[in-house]
């Protein structure tokens, strides 16, 4: 039986004949990333945002704002509502009423009561409380795992290749969460530790195949010694395009999985998963190595000098 080959034997795509363009169009999505996140915000779950989180699901879409005016009416408050998931499920946010645990599940009742004379087909599925103190702390820590876990592999990069190959790859990690939370800015979709974890798995993902390119950067930087560091660049990701299309096609498949039956408190995640996995890919072969080429890495950076009977290409 004959293997299936995503990408055939001899592929050649000159891939950084596009670099220039493409990461032109790079810097523009990741300052319009953050331009999105400082002027919108990300929309925060209860997790960071803290406050009291109820979610009800009707047999029909409701209007939000005669649902709000029920449960403001019945608190006193200032609800914050949003469609999660389908359209008839709705996310009503309060602030977190003073008093202990008990003042809490007065408010809740309060609420729910509210709401089944109004709608008598809801159903309440969860509800979630987190104090002020804690959510501030969840985003720090949030934040800052993110921040350490790009630092620890810029570093790591550094002292497995050399600086070049580290900046190189702190920029394209740079570049994956700027537009994941960009995204998140832009569809208004729940941000939670969920997809914090999402973000870090992100990380992980981009180094692992970035990795993966720059180790065959580097064979060839000592086998070609002779070659132009465009042409070999080209060389090393189409060698190792079959390795990452078979990989990234198999995490989408997955992911496209759950995003479709994963239900709604796995969606964000797997949205974030399978937007991360697509911009990582892409950065691993159109950020990772172009950058390559303007730090100034060429065939005698690295490598001492010319063994007897090493094999040449030039071209």
């Amino acid at each position: 039986m004959k293997l299936l080959k995503l990408v055939p034997d001899g592929t050649n795509i000159p891939f950084l004949k596009w670099r220039v363009p493409v990461f032109a169009v790079s810097i523009a999505l990741i300052l319009a990333s953050i331009a999105l996140v400082a002027v919108r915000g990300l929309n925060f779950g209860v997790d960071f945002a803290g406050g009291l989180m109820i979610e009800a699901e009707f047999d029909r879409p409701i209007p939000l704002d005669d649902l709000r005016a029920v449960v403001n009416a019945a608190v006193a408050g200032d609800a914050s509502l949003q469609t999660f998931g389908s359209a008839g499920t709705v996310s009503i946010r309060l602030p977190l009423p003073p008093g202990d645990e008990e003042a809490v599940q007065r408010v809740v009742t309060t609420v729910q009561k509210a709401v089944e004379a109004r709608y008598p087909e809801v159903s309440f599925r969860r509800t979630e409380t987190v104090s002020g103190k804690v959510s501030g702390e969840l985003i720090r820590d949030g934040a800052l795992a993110i921040l350490l876990a790009m630092l620890g592999i810029s570093i790591y990069i550094w002292f497995r290749f050399e600086w070049q190959f580290g900046v190189g790859a702190l920029f394209a990690l740079v570049h994956d969460v700027a537009l994941t939370l960009g995204f998140f800015a832009l569809t208004r979709l729940e941000f939670n530790l969920n997809i914090v974890a999402a973000v870090l798995t992100i990380v992980g993902y981009s180094l692992n195949d970035t990795v993966v390119v720059y180790d065959r950067i580097r064979e060839n930087l000592r086998k070609f010694r002779k070659m132009d560091i465009v042409p070999l660049l080209d060389l090393s990701v189409n060698e190792t395009l079959s390795r990452t299309i078979v990989t990234s096609v198999s995490m989408i498949l997955a992911l496209g999985a759950l995003v479709l039956f994963g239900g709604d408190v796995l969606f964000g995640f797997s949205v974030a998963m399978l937007l991360g996995i697509g911009i990582g890919t892409y950065s691993s072969i159109f950020i990772g190595a172009p950058i390559l080429v303007w730090l100034g890495v060429g065939p005698h950076s690295f490598v001492p000098a010319e063994a007897p009977g090493r094999a040449e290409r030039v071209s």
